[in-house]
């Protein structure tokens, strides 16, 4: 780092980032080092180990520059502390391949956001850096994907033959139950968020299994009745213009009930999938010109919003919810002025 950038104090968003990147990381460190101790699979066990490379180097460049800084270094989480290398096998090898995948495309909307949000040289130049690494990543495991027969592609469209243009608002709107075809990004978002969605049931079906606080368990029940609730809406949309849907992971889940993952580690990872969800959903909003399309989303992205509450609530009545930075309180340091 130089001189020069050293002198210049991290922004809001380039902080929230970093802060965010070292909890992510230290929580997939431990989830990653559990995937490789019960791989069996030596063609993904590469991939397993390069993911959990690039989550370590993070971690570390991280606390290199929060600590550079004099900015705390979140306590995140621990191989020590959050998981059980010693329990038996919670989920097949082919899911541990399609989850790294899925977080590999997560990783690249993020990062590319980073990018975007750092100022100071040598934050983008490392956000860059990431991208980068998370684009080999993600073509690593699309490869493997599909050498194995194992990628999940979405439906093809028949190719346009000529150039038209809407005449009518049935395009936009949904006029006494008559409905158009969905659009290429309709089908697009549908086909992705019902995928991202059969992923997270699978990981919940073995995170309630493994669960020990009954309020922990009794969240990820209700997660799985959520996540199926959207996965049905949207094979039903699909099918309605005669669409394949993708099919769910619930069969790559063993059958193991011993402790693997401490509940904490498991809440932090449900509530970024929660996350990632909202952000997903009114993405899909934004590209869905379809009024009933859209008008779901919005639907089911409160509906998220409110099971995200639950656990955030969960989280802090256990002491699990690190604090991320925040502004300063001007009233409660005039309050403590005053009292002085």
């Amino acid at each position: 780092m130089d001189e020069k950038a050293q002198q210049i104090r991290l922004t809001a968003g380039e902080l929230g980032q970093l802060w965010a990147q070292y909890l992510n990381d230290s929580a997939s460190i431990c989830i990653l080092t559990y995937f490789l101790e019960k791989v069996e699979d030596m063609e993904i066990k590469p991939l397993i180990e390069y993911a959990l490379e690039l989550s370590a180097t993070h971690v570390q460049k991280v606390t290199a520059i929060l600590s550079e800084e004099k900015s705390v270094i979140p306590d995140g989480f621990s191989l020590k502390e959050d998981v059980n290398l010693d329990a038996p096998r919670l989920y097949s090898d082919t899911f541990v391949l399609n989850f790294i995948h899925q977080m590999s495309k997560v990783g690249l909307t993020t990062y590319a956001a980073s990018v975007g949000t750092a100022v100071r040289s040598d934050i983008k130049s490392y956000y860059m850096d990431c991208l980068k690494e998370t684009m080999d990543l993600n073509n690593k495991s699309t490869e493997l994907l599909l050498t194995k027969g194992l990628y999940v592609r979405s439906p093809s469209l028949p190719y346009l033959k000529k150039v038209e243009f809407v005449k009518k608002q049935w395009f936009m709107l949904d006029v006494v139950g008559e409905k158009r075809p969905l659009a290429a990004s309709e089908v697009d978002n549908l086909f992705a968020n019902m995928q991202r969605n059969a992923l997270g049931v699978a990981a919940l079906i073995g995170f309630s299994q493994v669960a020990e606080n009954k309020d922990v368990k009794k969240f990820f029940l209700k997660g799985l009745e959520v996540g199926n609730k959207h996965i049905r809406l949207f094979r039903d949309k699909l099918e309605e213009s005669k669409l394949p849907a993708p099919m769910g992971w619930d069969s790559e889940v063993t059958n193991s009930t011993s402790h693997t993952f401490s509940d904490k580690l498991m809440m932090f990872f449900t509530s970024g999938l929660i996350n990632l969800s909202v952000g997903y959903y009114g993405t899909a909003v934004s590209q869905s010109p379809r009024g009933d399309i859209s008008t779901m989303y919005n639907r089911l992205s409160l509906e998220v919003q409110m099971y995200s509450e639950d656990g955030a609530n969960i989280m802090i009545k256990n002491g699990w919810l690190e604090q991320p930075p925040l502004a300063s309180d001007r009233d409660e340091l005039i309050r403590r002025k005053k009292q002085m």
